[in-house]
């Protein structure tokens, strides 16, 4: 019989030699450069921590020593499949590449270049948006911004450098590099919501669900956009469910003004906020969020036609160039069936949307993990589901996951505020 140590050894076993093989596959398949430099260092990360986790097993070892801790397979991972291919690519990127047709050239993805020069539209033009029309030129996919205006913040920096003529110092092409900026953002929601909620015990597997898995592991390297998406989501649900509800309000515009895909959080943090609050809270939580929205939004105004064309309509597919999203997931495979195939794509899209929709009014949420799970199910149902989508999407309801798993200590002060009251 499995000794209690071993049993979750074993997993860890499990989780690390699985998330080495897609590495691997990764390594060898992709004609990317950035996928091919993350999948080598990742390989070499995973099977080093299931390395680890064996010496574990064979000792069976349950010590304070940090050698002996299943945290160090975990750092392990974390330093070989995440920190040292950004490292390499940040150091590529010195060389140029961006911009290129060929992707065996890349050293960060295009959305990194893309936001980068948003932030310097914005700049010039006050709006991160060029008009596809009239560029002389047949548009192509990377004159694209598929993002709100909060997005080009981060492309602020790298404009920033540009404009004040050192944008060329190598030391400073790294700092201004987009995806520092991403994992910053998301790095302080992580802290701040960590804080929030009283430094809860943060379980290992929540860490290989959010953090250590390919989807989060890939993203962390090559892009990154939508790590800090996912932080300033996670940190607006903590604030929401501190009852801090202006701030969680105007956090997630912020959130939802830099990409659409977090839109769905707004209905499951309304409802929440009612559960645990009342509608006058919930009030001054739209109020927040309507009003910072508004304000993140000006730059739209300055060409509303470009800003449709490139966050409306380019990513429904009905932009002047077919948007790229077309990774083998459920609703893409059924809609490529022709078009009564993406009708019933689309109507099983719609047809998830109302049931969860119901799940979340009929069972409210009212603790961060009820929220979380909720956000979680019906993120994963719209990436599995939408007829063109990006399989890296799954960080999203992967990483609300692993979050959920940290809200014990708020869960257990709403018990007790509960029971507080009833003896009262």
């Amino acid at each position: 019989m499995s000794s209690p140590i071993s049993r979750p050894l074993r997993l860890d076993l499990a989780v690390y030699v699985g998330f080495a093989a897609f590495a691997l596959i990764t390594a060898l398949a992709s004609g990317y450069r950035t996928h091919s430099v993350w999948g080598a260092f990742a390989t070499a990360g995973y099977l080093l921590a299931a390395c680890h986790t064996v010496f574990l097993l064979v000792t069976r070892r349950a010590s304070s020593r940090w050698w002996d801790s299943r945290w160090t397979s975990a750092r392990l991972a974390f330093a070989l499949a995440l920190v040292a291919p950004l490292a390499v690519l940040l150091v590529a990127r010195l060389s140029g590449g961006d911009w290129a047709d060929s992707p065996a050239a890349w050293a960060a993805q295009p959305e990194v270049w893309v936001i980068e020069r948003s932030g310097l539209l914005l700049l010039e033009t006050g709006t991160p948006y060029v008009d596809v029309f009239s560029l002389g030129r047949a548009p192509e996919v990377n004159d694209y911004t598929p993002y709100g205006p909060a997005m080009a913040l981060f492309g602020l920096p790298r404009a920033l450098a540009t404009q004040l003529g050192i944008a060329d110092v190598g030391l400073v092409q790294v700092l201004t590099d987009a995806r520092l900026w991403f994992l910053a953002v998301a790095a302080l929601c992580v802290w701040l919501s960590l804080r929030l909620l009283d430094k809860p015990s943060v379980p290992i597997a929540a860490a290989q669900i959010a953090v250590l898995c390919p989807a989060t592991a890939m993203t962390f390297a090559v892009a990154a956009p939508d790590l800090a998406v996912i932080g300033l989501l996670i940190l607006s649900l903590t604030l929401a469910v501190r009852a801090k509800h202006v701030l969680a309000g105007v956090l997630l515009a912020v959130v939802v003004s830099a990409k659409l895909t977090a839109a769905p959080a707004l209905v499951v943090l309304f409802v929440l906020i009612v559960a645990r609050g009342g509608w006058a809270c919930a009030g001054r939580f739209t109020a927040a969020f309507v009003g910072a929205a508004a304000v993140l939004h000006v730059p739209a105004l300055v060409d509303p036609a470009a800003f449709v064309e490139h966050v409306l309509a380019f990513p429904a597919g009905r932009g002047a160039v077919p948007s790229p999203a077309a990774s083998p997931l459920p609703g893409h495979l059924i809609a490529e069936t022709g078009p009564i195939g993406h009708a019933i794509a689309l109507g099983l899209l719609a047809t998830a949307a109302v049931a969860i929709g119901l799940w979340v009014v009929v069972r409210p949420p009212r603790t961060g993990a009820d929220a979380a799970l909720r956000l979680a199910v019906g993120l994963g149902a719209a990436i599995m589901l939408t007829p063109a989508t990006r399989w890296g999407y799954v960080v999203y309801p992967l990483a609300l996951l692993g979050a959920r798993w940290c809200f014990p200590q708020e869960e257990g002060a709403l018990r007790r505020a509960r029971s507080t009251s009833s003896s009262g």
